[in-house]
């Protein structure tokens, strides 16, 4: 064994975690009653079903023929009790995009919700629990309730395995197929369906008939799935149109609306433009958001039509009646434009009240700030930044004493972070601190956000490339740092007294030029930024025994002195989660 790797078996000792996995601090599981324990046994039997990279290769491979993957779903769904026939009682709104589909949906349910009908909501990833994932009338569905229909589920798919046939389907597909017997066994009204992945091969494309689609704005990202280019993944988005149903989408670069605008023709899909926003308001009708920056308002314009749509669709009466469309000769677009019209009571109410967990999400606990937003993207990540620069420097304005601001990132997957980096540099951080996605160093898990696809040396290497990333930002800003660490991931990882890792990143002269640290939590990245100013947020140990390190000890000194600390928490929406349930109590219960 290399000697990297001897001292990388050492370090992992010090994370107790089955299957490579890792565990993070949740509930002691001889306190919990029994649905607790009912539930957390449902959590963990799901946890084994996620998916492996040799999965992720089949999926890649077979991206290509979807009759592969949908005819694999469609064998698991029937396996299940149902046919997909059976979905089309559930009068669906199907949505994907690369950025803003969630919100979107978001904005849909809770005006459709305040029209008096009974909503589902199935939308991917969960924040802190999974329930999250399956809502009712905007609200997780129930730990009862969720034990009841996943154990009805599997225990369905394990009678109706045999030797020719994978027995489960794997964690996403499962959840959808889930969804489905909740909302039809809950006799919901309406179900919003988030894509998952892409579009057109993605597992809740098999259902056939919904009442009305959506695209929302679209960029670049899962490229070794849905394609290395915009059009390509357009082509993948549009795969979710239906003969004779209509759709729409927002404003998009040419070349990918050309892809949506031939994927409509081919399917026989009536495809329209939104208007903006600004089109559906009058003298005596103002249009507030929940949700906050300027990206929102696209996403909301598209909600409106979706829901009017649907409304109209089903013969229910009261949608806002129609207004002349004002003409734009600058703007020609190779979609018809949908009409504008005036908003209802319901759904003007809906739009402002419409709550999005982790995405441009302010928390103020005393002088520290949260904004938390779960950028991934290129696209979303500039919107971010928008949305935090106006916000941090109106509150900044606000402030008599210092301000300091503290960067905490992290990105998964195949991303660009030294592109999503760059993109966030100007925000003048005075800090950044990277982390991987665990948000406790702890024996005990909490099962909901277990990940067993990834492994501690994969997640540690990712940070510490990541802040070599922005360090290297940094000395091209200021060419007067020459600092990068070509230390193995061993290395760098220090003990405390009690033996828990606790920083990683060299103690050296070297990095007195660079703002960066990598901690091993979430949990230490905010014990750290915060230095136990935070009045709702027990932190056990403001020094984390960093006295020794130079760029900790200053920077301790400058946070625990500032009148107020902003903390940016973006680049993983798995990474915001983790966050939030250090944060939010109310979120684990």
């Amino acid at each position: 064994m290399a000697p990297r790797y001897r001292a990388l078996h050492a370090v992992l000792r010090h994370f107790p975690s089955p299957c490579g996995g890792l565990r993070f601090r949740g509930f002691s599981a001889q306190a919990q009653p029994a649905v607790r324990m009912e539930y957390q046994d449902a959590i963990r039997t799901l946890n084994t079903l996620q998916t492996n990279a040799s999965y992720l290769d089949q999926v890649k491979r077979q991206r290509h023929d979807p009759r592969e993957q949908l005819a694999a779903m469609k064998v698991f769904l029937e396996r299940s009790g149902l046919q997909v026939e059976d979905l089309d009682q559930l009068n669906i709104i199907h949505v994907t995009g690369t950025k803003g589909k969630g919100s979107t949906c978001a904005f849909t349910e809770k005006i459709l919700r305040n029209c008096g009908l009974k909503t589902g909501f199935y939308s991917s990833p969960h924040l802190v629990q999974v329930r999250e994932r399956i809502c009712i009338n905007g609200q997780p569905i129930s730990k009862e309730l969720f034990s009841k229909y996943f154990w009805q589920v599997y225990n369905r798919l394990e009678e109706t395995k045999n030797d020719g046939v994978c027995s489960m389907p794997p964690y996403f597909r499962f959840l959808t197929i889930m969804a489905f017997h909740v909302f039809l066994q809950e006799k919901v009204d309406l179900a919003v369906l988030e894509v998952g992945i892409g579009g057109a091969y993605d597992c809740t494309n098999i259902i056939r008939k919904p009442i009305v689609c959506g695209v929302s704005s679209l960029g670049i990202d899962h490229t070794a799935i849905l394609g290395d280019t915009i059009e390509k993944i357009a082509w993948q988005k549009g795969g979710i149109f239906k003969p004779g149903v209509p759709a729409f989408t927002v404003p998009q670069p040419a070349g990918p609306l050309e892809v949506l605008k031939d994927r409509a023709q081919e399917i026989g899909c009536h495809l329209y433009m939104c208007p903006d926003l600004a089109e559906y308001e009058q003298e005596d009708v103002t249009l507030h958001l929940g949700l906050a920056g300027d990206h929102q308002k696209t996403n909301a314009s598209l909600a409106l039509q979706l829901a009017q749509t649907w409304l109209r669709q089903q013969g229910c009466q009261g949608f806002g009646a129609v207004k002349p469309w004002r003409k734009y000769p600058s703007v020609k677009w190779p979609l018809p434009m949908a009409s504008a019209f005036r908003p209802t009571l319901p759904m003007v109410q809906g739009l402002q009240d419409t709550v999005w967990l982790g995405r441009t999400q302010v928390l103020k606990h005393g002088p520290i700030s949260y904004y938390i937003d779960g950028a991934h993207t290129s696209s979303s990540i500039k919107a971010c930044v928008r949305w935090f620069q106006e916000r941090a420097l109106n509150e900044e304005k606000a402030e008599m004493g210092s301000v300091v601001r503290v960067l905490v990132f992290n990105a998964t997957g195949d991303r660009d972070t030294a592109a999503l980096l760059k993109l966030l540099h100007p925000c003048d951080f005075d800090y950044a601190v990277f982390c991987p996605n665990i948000s406790e160093v702890s024996g005990v898990g909490i099962a909901d956000q277990q990940n067993y696809n990834v492994t501690l040396e994969n997640v540690l290497t990712r940070c510490l490339e990541n802040q070599k990333k922005w360090n290297l930002l940094m000395e091209e800003q200021s060419c007067s740092g020459h600092w990068s660490s070509s230390l193995p991931v061993s290395a760098l990882i220090r003990d405390s007294p009690r033996g828990a890792p606790l920083l990683l990143a060299p103690s050296s002269e070297r990095l007195l030029n660079s703002n960066s640290l990598v901690l091993p939590s979430i949990s230490h990245a905010l014990q750290w930024a915060t230095q136990g100013r935070d009045p709702d947020f027990p932190c056990q140990d403001t020094n984390l025994h960093l006295h020794h390190h130079p760029v900790a000890s200053s920077g301790s000194l400058l946070l625990r002195e500032a009148a107020h600390v902003q903390i940016l928490i973006t680049g993983s929406l798995h990474l915001v989660g983790g966050a939030l349930k250090l944060l939010d109590q109310s979120l684990t219960q």
